[in-house]
């Protein structure tokens, strides 16, 4: 009898906030980016994207931190939208992150 064991592979998307933002949101167990409430979602990215996204977004700034999110922990939608000004797909969080699906958090 032959067993095979499949290895179990998380899909995982990244999102850039500050320091400050993540202290906030460990402490209340969910994070909430401001496009959240101004666009109903959270940016996030694949790793091929991040590097285009930190210079267009986040280029200058200062005390960043990348959120590594395990998809399959998410309470919240995720959807890839289509972002034609970029001609790309984008991973969109269509809620608060809840914590315990970040299973990093990598200074920038």
């Amino acid at each position: 009898m032959i067993l095979r064991m499949l290895k179990h592979t998380m899909s995982i998307i990244y999102h850039i906030t500050t320091k400050q933002e993540w202290l906030a949101a460990k402490a209340s167990g969910k994070y909430e980016a401001f496009s959240l409430k101004e666009e109903g979602y959270i940016h996030c990215s694949e790793k091929r994207q991040l590097e285009e996204v930190l210079d267009r977004y986040f280029k200058g700034k200062t005390d960043l931190v990348k959120l590594v999110i395990d998809t399959e922990k998410l309470s919240s939608p995720l959807i890839y939208d289509w972002s034609p000004s970029i001609e790309d797909t984008f991973p969109h969080i269509y809620g608060p992150i809840n914590v315990d699906a970040v299973t990093e958090v990598i200074e920038v």
